[in-house]
């Protein structure tokens, strides 16, 4: 019995829907293992997640990646990986953190079978050439990767790995998961179209252009006398800015700051919700995206974030606008808000578009890499 060892820093709900999903698709062929750097995130303050199906490892406990010396992540990560036998596939993320490009290069030289996963796409921000050349050194040890999407496989091929041995998608969630939390049925089922509200999901922080969110939100409120409310979970540096703003644009009673919910609070404002909004300036993808599809709910984003090349289709199940026009966002707010013909044919093919980022997809990438696809 071989061992498929995933790594990633801190382990939340869509890492362990992932493991489950490839514990599930293999049964008792393969093992699968979980390696979690450090039990805390300085990003997410999700609970902890251990999955059902699968082997979690924590590395260091009550620390994030950030507060481990180098050395000392190198060392405990080096010997975890070599602790799963000769046998194992490992599946990493961070390639670009030396610990972990060190680790990557030994199991390489000892005859393992190394992936890179990820999701970062080329436009995410400007690049430098000599920066990327010097990046490109990093995916070396790597026999292949799973990415996210197009873009996101074109960088990934960008960077050196053949692009045949790069398989998608990385971004994947259970919706079964999403589904029962929610606690009511997804769109256009479930709540009445009326008693719905627009919803974000984001950290507080710049590259999720939620200032821009808000000036489209108060151009859709000056278009129609019933305005819906806009829910918006999530906190970061940028609040009190925000809530400002919303303030001087005359539209606080419409905008609820949720704060930060773990997943069960949030999946069950999806099924609340009416669209669910994303224009970021900046998005390697956009989780969100497919956990509110499998909600039944239309997404209205930017076309920087790399969930619109494999689930949004502009019209069919969602909208898609420039991180800078404000007019357009609120343009198709105020259209879906009030023609529910067309929320509903949205929603419907929300839910359909959802399958492609489903957790099992995310099994099926790894079997292709490993070679061991059913059927």
């Amino acid at each position: 019995m071989a061992k498929l060892v995933f790594l990633w820093d801190n382990f939340g709900p869509l890492h362990a829907d992932r493991c489950d999903a490839v514990a599930e698709y293999f049964g008792r062929k393969h093992q699968v293992v979980g390696i979690e750097l450090a039990s805390r995130s300085k990003v997410y303050d999700w609970v902890p997640e251990s999955g059902s199906r699968f082997q979690k490892v924590t590395l260091v406990e009550g620390r994030s990646v950030e507060e481990i010396s180098g050395f000392q992540l190198f060392r405990k990560t080096l010997r975890a990986c070599l602790s799963m036998g000769r046998n194992a596939h490992f599946f990493i993320c961070h390639y670009q953190a030396p610990p972990i490009f060190l680790c990557a290069v030994v199991l390489r030289m000892m005859g393992r079978r190394v992936y890179a996963i990820g999701c970062s796409k080329f436009d995410d921000y400007a690049r430098d050439l000599r920066r990327e050349v010097a990046k490109s050194f990093l995916y070396l040890p790597y026999n292949g990767g799973i990415a996210s999407g197009i873009r996101s496989t074109d960088y990934m091929r960008f960077l050196g790995i053949a692009v045949e041995r790069v398989k998608s998608p990385y971004n994947a969630v259970s919706l079964a998961r999403i589904r029962k939390m929610a606690g009511v049925p997804p769109a256009p089922e479930g709540v009445p179209f009326a008693e719905r509200h627009f919803t974000i999901v984001a950290r507080l922080v710049a590259k999720k252009n939620l200032s821009m969110a808000l000036k489209a939100f108060a151009l859709y409120c000056a278009q129609t006398a019933n305005p819906r409310s806009l829910h918006l979970f999530g906190t970061g540096p940028l609040e009190a800015q925000l809530r400002e703003q919303a303030q001087a644009d005359g539209i606080a009673v419409w905008v609820h700051f949720r704060g930060f919910q773990q997943t069960q609070e949030v999946s069950e404002a999806y099924g609340r919700s009416l669209a669910v909004l994303l224009p970021s300036i900046e998005e390697q993808f956009g989780n969100v995206v497919p956990e509110a599809m499998g909600m039944g709910l239309p997404v209205i984003l930017s076309d920087n974030c790399g969930a619109r090349d494999l689930l949004i289709r502009s019209g069919v199940n969602g909208f898609v606008i420039e991180p800078d026009n404000p007019e357009g966002m609120a343009y198709f707010m105020k259209l879906i808000a009030e023609d529910e013909q067309l929320w509903r044919r949205l929603a419907k093919s929300a839910r359909e578009f959802a399958e492609l980022s489903d957790s099992p997809r995310f099994a099926e990438a790894v079997a292709a890499l490993i070679g061991e696809m059913k059927g």
